[in-house]
């Protein structure tokens, strides 16, 4: 759907994507000031999935993704769902704003109680992404190309104190933009207290168990040996440079 303005958000197919899955005038007024106090100005209902005929970039158990306008440019905004297992949007924020301070996810631009607006991200995920690509010139250079920035990416997470906390399952949490650099996402679960397994848990996600460790095996003609199992115990008790290069090397992701 084209961009809709502010103005007209307030008609009812709309206002039940702002106030998903409960729809209130009083609760969507307050949103929609909280998206003026944000500088947007429009949403774009685009993505492959929906709320009743409208379409949306995601939906999950705390909120829901658009595309907004902004006076920046194009943005994701994440809206708080009203039956949301917690009241506020801060938590996530934080946690987003830690992971930025390593140069890992998208960009936080700003938030409210009930808003969440980032950079937006536009891409494949990865699974989707590795299969548009395998089978082309030079395709197992780049899958590789990914797969190691994504642990090193995960390092940072790790070093950060951050667990991301949904990495062992990962297939919604990880983008390939145009130019093949990937980014996590989704920092809803991410905690600075609990004991990191950033690095750990990724590769259990890429490589030892599941679809996504299957695909990844076809399409690079490379299986990660069960050896790596103690490469991660070793990273895990220890988080040297050297013990994570051993598992960059187990994978098969050095030059």
């Amino acid at each position: 759907m084209c961009r809709v303005p502010l103005d007209r958000l307030s008609e009812e197919k709309f206002a039940r994507v702002i106030c998903y899955p409960k729809y209130h005038p009083k609760e969507l007024e307050r949103r929609l000031c909280e998206m003026r106090l944000l500088g947007i100005k429009a949403l774009c209902f685009i993505g492959d999935k929906k709320i009743g005929n409208l379409s949306i970039l995601g939906k999950g158990y705390v909120g829901v993704v658009v595309s907004a306008c902004t006076e920046m440019g194009k943005a994701a905004l994440k809206i708080r769902r009203t039956d949301a297992d917690r009241e506020t949007m801060k938590h996530e924020a934080e946690m987003l704003k830690i992971a930025n301070s390593v140069s890992v996810g998208p960009k936080l631009i700003g938030f409210t109680q009930n808003l969440l607006l980032m950079e937006f991200i536009e891409g494949f995920l990865l699974p989707l992404w590795i299969e548009r690509v395998k089978g082309e010139r030079n395709a197992v250079k780049r899958i590789r190309g990914v797969l190691r920035s994504i642990l090193e990416q995960c390092r940072r997470l790790d070093e950060a104190g951050l667990d991301h906390g949904e990495l062992s399952r990962a297939p919604r949490h990880i983008i390939v933009d145009n130019e093949d650099n990937p980014w996590i996402l989704d920092f809803e679960a991410a905690s600075n207290t609990r004991k990191v397994s950033n690095v750990t848990s990724i590769c259990q996600f890429l490589f030892l168990k599941g679809k996504t460790a299957d695909l990844i095996s076809e399409a690079t003609n490379y299986t990660v040996e069960d050896e790596i199992v103690s490469f991660l115990r070793r990273y895990k008790r220890k988080r040297t440079q050297r013990n994570f290069n051993e598992i960059l090397k187990a994978c098969g992701l050095t030059a």
